[in-house]
């Protein structure tokens, strides 16, 4: 452990807030951050106070009037050396995720990855933030479109992913002329002290402090201030549907812009001629991997009836091979929640679960060992219970049998997230009606892979309770933008729009 933080330039306490450049002093509450997988410390934070987000934020909004003058490409030029400085740092970086977070050494180089990719990505989109011409009904007229720099961003990031999304966010507000300041969980703070101690040559080199700010504190001194603070136009959260409805709320009545990505309910639907060998696979990862705390995470299985039994027979036996361990270990399957609070939250769905109907076929107990275990669970649900329609964060899946696609797309539809959804099928019809606008109603719709596991050059996000947010690849760029409209009169008349005439 020592040796992950030596690499990462951290000390036994840290300073909890930094401004891209160097770490500030903080003068507020002291967190220990907590190993999942034996429950013992790992270091210290000192979280910071209302001064100082004040400070920061005021460094961040000078950082932008000199970044967004700069050029694209030359702003694409830092986020491909922070890409370098990540490439660098990938193994020690990645162990620190699984050892703050807990999950799996794969995953979290994984998530490193994620960021390296994502900054390629930002990279050459400096050179293509286009935007388009029309052609004026008036003669002599040019008119045309263009994007500008939205302002100071705020990043409020979760847990789950305590790297990736922020550097999701930070590449492409990055580039797009955007200062950023970025608040991340208070259950990793390790994980971003880090990043930001690795950016900070890069940073410091350029004399672009307040570009890449981060501050850890708490939602009273911090969170609420932040999200509340009309000069970041824009706040991206990711979170809970709990937490987005107060964000949404707040930035509303200041119409502030949000970025939200919030929780998933997804299902997997598997009709009677899938790949049962594939859809099993993708099951597993899918309800197991990080254990069961991903936003993408399947918590809803949907079962043909001609297929159920022997899908569930099989999962059953897949499930009780699961290695669970340290997720240092390369041959560990499954590492631990986050804390106690994820484990109460674990037994708690599964003795409702119980109490409303459902049948527990394994797992549903919480591990008699140190740090925050519990067993992959797989719950028989019924239509009626309620508890299935709740997002939990924990290895829970929950099973139902369908006799038709129709009825599988209804299931998938009936909840109020609106995610992630997969169905594994050979025919190319069922699949289609399953992509239609009649079909999934979620952001992201799969075919013969799981709902996990997106990759970067395509938007991520969700509809309904899931925000409605999109992050990433594709054209999610332009969330972090102003979108202007120009028209220039190159004649020597002054024709107006509709045939209006208005003449002295």
């Amino acid at each position: 452990m020592k040796d992950i933080l030596a690499a990462l330039g951290l000390n036994a306490i840290n300073d909890g807030a930094h401004d891209g450049e160097k770490a500030l002093t903080c003068t507020g509450s002291v967190l220990t951050s907590f190993n999942p997988t034996t429950g013992e410390p790992i270091a210290q934070v000192r979280l910071a106070s209302a001064v100082t987000l004040e400070q920061l934020s005021v460094t961040t909004l000078r950082a932008f009037e000199r970044w967004r003058t700069m050029p694209a490409p030359q702003r694409g030029e830092i986020v491909r050396r922070i890409g370098v400085a990540l490439r660098e740092n990938k193994e020690p970086l990645g162990k620190l995720v699984s050892l703050e977070m807990g999950k799996l050494l794969s995953e979290g180089l994984g998530e490193v990855q994620e960021m390296i990719d994502i900054c390629d990505f930002a990279t050459g989109l400096s050179r293509q933030l286009c935007g388009s011409t029309m052609h004026s009904e008036r003669p002599g007229h040019r008119m045309y479109e263009q994007w500008h720099p939205l302002g100071p961003v705020a990043i409020i990031t979760a847990f789950n992913f305590p790297v990736a999304v922020w550097s999701w966010n930070s590449a492409l507000a990055g580039v797009c002329g955007n200062s950023m300041l970025w608040k991340p969980s208070l259950k990793t703070p390790l994980c971003a002290i880090a990043v930001q101690n690795l950016i900070a040559p890069i940073v410091k080199e350029a004399g672009l402090a307040g570009v890449f700010s981060m501050i850890l504190g708490s939602d009273s001194e911090v969170g609420e201030r932040l999200v509340a603070d009309r000069r970041f136009p824009l706040i991206s959260a990711t979170g809970s549907c709990r937490m987005g409805r107060k964000v949404g709320a707040v930035v509303a009545q200041r119409f502030g812009r949000t970025l939200l990505e919030l929780g998933g309910n997804n299902a997997i639907t598997v009709m009677q001629d899938a790949d049962l060998d594939l859809a099993l696979r993708a099951i597993l990862f899918g309800a197991v991997g990080t254990s069961g705390q991903r936003c993408t995470t399947t918590r809803r299985l949907l079962l043909h009836e001609s297929i159920h039994d022997t899908v569930v027979e099989r999962l059953v036996k897949a499930y009780g091979s699961v290695r669970i361990g340290d997720p240092l270990d390369r041959n560990t399957l499954m590492g631990p929640l986050i804390d106690e609070d994820a484990v109460h939250g674990f037994l708690h769905a599964v003795n409702t679960a119980q109490k409303e109907g459902g049948k527990v076929l394994c797992g549903g107990a919480r591990l008699d060992r140190p740090g925050s275990f519990v067993q992959p669970t797989i719950i028989a649900a019924r239509a009626d219970m309620h508890i299935w329609r709740e997002e939990t964060f924990a290895p829970i899946v929950y099973v139902f049998k369908v006799a038709s696609l129709d009825e599988a797309i209804a299931m998938n539809n009936c909840v109020d997230q609106g995610l992630s959804s997969s169905i594994f099928t050979r025919d190319l019809l069922a699949a289609e009606q399953f992509l239609a606008a009649t079909g999934s109603d979620c952001g992201i719709a799969n075919v013969n892979i799981g709902t996990s596991g997106a990759e970067i050059g395509g938007a991520f996000g969700g509809e309904k309770d899931t925000g409605g947010g999109r992050e990433a690849g594709s054209d999610s760029w332009k969330a972090y933008m102003r979108r202007q409209t120009n028209t220039i009169n190159w004649s020597k008349s002054l024709p107006l729009a509709q045939g209006v005439t208005f003449d002295l």
